[in-house]
């Protein structure tokens, strides 16, 4: 994974092209949906295209797109419990934590915490296993507080 965020079209361009790719409007479509949300599945990234208006794609398109942006990895991507593939703009080292009530995913960022996690897991030995990465992902549920209304 590289360490930024791809943070604009020009960004994105130029990583389409360092991977021999073209900068076609779908893909320019889907990397600007995918900025707004985040975190996204081929349809929620579809229906935010379709929302946009910016051109016509169908979700087998745009998650093929998605896929083939990972296997470079221009994005993340990580599997929801409901068997759903969600990518993620940023790819650079960072936690998650999952909404398993609502299948989605939020970056947490804490460098102290990562670099903690790889300093001790650098140390270990895994017996038959060479690590390559460090994903860590917190699950949860959203918490049921009631916001006060005031004025009552």
């Amino acid at each position: 994974m590289t360490n930024s965020r791809n943070t604009n079209i020009e960004t994105f361009k130029s990583d389409l092209k360092r991977h021999g790719l073209k900068a076609t409007p779908q893909r320019l479509a889907v990397h600007q949906a995918m900025m707004k949300l985040g975190h996204a599945s081929a349809d929620m990234v579809t229906d935010e295209i379709s929302k946009s208006g910016t051109t016509r794609v169908t979700v087998a398109s745009v998650y093929n797109i998605l896929s083939h942006l990972a296997l470079l990895g221009i994005y993340g991507h990580r599997l929801s419990s409901n068997n759903k593939m969600y990518f993620d703009v940023n790819t650079f080292r960072h936690l998650h934590i999952y909404d398993c009530e609502n299948h989605e995913f939020k970056d947490v960022i804490d460098d102290e915490l990562v670099s903690l996690v790889e300093k001790h897991l650098t140390r270990r030995k895994f017996k038959g296993y060479r690590i390559e990465d460090i994903d860590i992902q917190l699950i949860g549920r959203p918490t049921r507080r009631k916001a006060k209304v005031s004025g009552m």
